[in-house]
């Protein structure tokens, strides 16, 4: 299938990479969508973030270097892009288990991580309910963080950027200003494959006046909508089941746009959400 065949194909380019640096830009349009959605497809599929991946294939390859015993380790370390002999020690101990300095022994006992490759599994999982709806542009009106173009550096900032809204009177102020669709307090990843600065947004769709509040337009985009309701942990799971059950048979692809989640009930123990994907039919 054309969709595993470019996933595999930005892997393979990782494989090329491993000695001369790899561009996450670069796997994104190998995989012909955005960075940020080419790393969370690679998370969710292969069961680890896309950095983990690249560390444990270098520190693989640095191992079998080492144990050759014809390379010392500054050289190994350039080799693999670690521009310190600390950095690299850290790297390789919290891959192998052992430091560096153990490497060389003779009967060492290391760890070979190979590359992988990408499959579709069919599975008789739940149905799925999803619609899909074409929207026009809209603006929201909300506060923002900074994020980082590798995805996985980003899970702290945004739950601290959720806590601070919610402690210090952000959400009912946010609340108050909501007046258009989508209804609900919207987490919105900003990661467009054009963005200079990736953001991601606490906000309410609204033509308000935003007052002390920031302000995003949301392109206009086909959006794949999808239900669910539960904690934290379940709308994660429900993204996961969106990227390994429902898009590689679905006729669609990414589009170049941001990730919305819809909040439509804030009960933290229960709340009721929708997660719009952008979709372009393929």
């Amino acid at each position: 299938m054309e969709w595993i065949e470019r996933l595999n194909g930005a892997i393979n380019y990782i494989e090329e990479h491993l000695t001369d640096g790899i561009n996450y830009e670069q796997l994104g349009q190998i995989a012909c969508c955005s960075s940020y959605h080419f790393q969370r497809m690679f998370g969710y599929m292969a069961g680890m973030p896309l950095s983990e991946y690249i560390r444990r294939r270098k520190m693989s390859l640095a191992a079998a270097d080492l144990q050759s015993g014809e390379e010392k380790i500054i050289t190994v370390a350039a080799k693999y892009g670690y521009e310190s002999p600390t950095a690299f020690n850290r790297a390789f101990q919290s891959v192998h288990g052992f430091a560096l300095s153990q490497a060389k022994a003779v009967g060492q006992t290391i760890k070979s991580f190979p590359p992988i490759g990408l499959q579709i599994s069919i599975k008789g999982a739940a149905q799925m309910e999803y619609r899909i709806e074409k929207k026009d542009a809209f603006r929201i009106v909300g506060i923002s963080a900074p994020l980082d173009k590798e995805i996985e550096k980003n899970f702290e900032a945004v739950p601290q950027l959720w806590g601070k809204a919610a402690q210090d009177g952000t959400i009912p102020a946010l609340c108050a200003k909501m007046n258009a669709q989508p209804m609900g307090v919207l987490g919105v990843s900003a990661c467009n494959a054009s963005a200079e600065q990736w953001r991601y947004y606490i906000a309410v769709a609204s033509t308000a006046d935003a007052g002390e509040f920031e302000t995003y337009t949301v392109p206009a985009l086909t959006w794949a909508v999808f239900p669910g309701e539960g904690s934290g942990i379940s709308i994660q799971q429900l993204e996961q089941r969106i990227v390994t059950e429902w898009l590689p048979t679905s006729g669609y692809e990414y589009a170049d746009g941001p990730d919305v989640e819809v909040y439509l009930d804030p009960n933290p123990e229960n709340t009721k959400y929708e997660v719009w994907i952008p979709m372009v039919k393929k």
